[in-house]
């Protein structure tokens, strides 16, 4: 867990090689089967990219800081802009374990708590729908439930 109290962290053991699970967030054609629906493009370091959530008509811009191939994925987002680290750390040949790092928070008091409990519980989301999605072949359509428009009023 993390020592910074500015900062979140989520992580998941998913029960595939790393060099899936890596590509499942470098290339948009997988990832929006756990999490955002459109991306512009893969990620590529010194990039920017557009991921849109498209049932909310919501989208952001993604700035790619680094890349280690199968390890790490370091991107810049939303406004104002924090960082996240995607960390890949193989545990056997077949298993990886996922920590996804979101930091760089410029809030105080309440405003803190909220943004570190909704980011929390965001990637939790994701890594859920990742593991369901490697693992298993199954998009749980987790991203779209979590606020769907009849519970409401959008």
């Amino acid at each position: 867990m993390s020592s910074n109290p500015k900062s979140v962290e989520a992580q998941m053991l998913i029960r595939k090689p790393a060099a899936i699970v890596f590509n499942a967030f470098i290339d948009p054609n997988v990832t929006k089967n756990f999490w955002f629906t459109k991306g512009s493009d893969k990620l590529v370091v010194g990039k920017n990219i557009i991921w849109e959530w498209e049932m909310y008509k919501v989208s952001t811009t993604v700035f790619v800081k680094e890349i280690i191939e199968n390890e790490k994925i370091t991107i810049e987002w939303n406004e104002p802009k924090t960082t996240v680290d995607f960390e890949f750390r193989k545990i056997t040949d077949d298993t990886t374990y996922v920590v996804i790092k979101n930091y760089g928070f410029d809030k105080e008091g309440d405003e803190l708590l909220n943004t570190i409990k909704d980011s929390t519980g965001g990637f939790t989301t994701v890594l859920d729908g990742l593991k369901a999605y490697l693992e298993h072949n199954i998009n749980l359509n987790l991203i779209a439930d979590k606020f769907p428009k009849e519970a409401f009023n959008i």
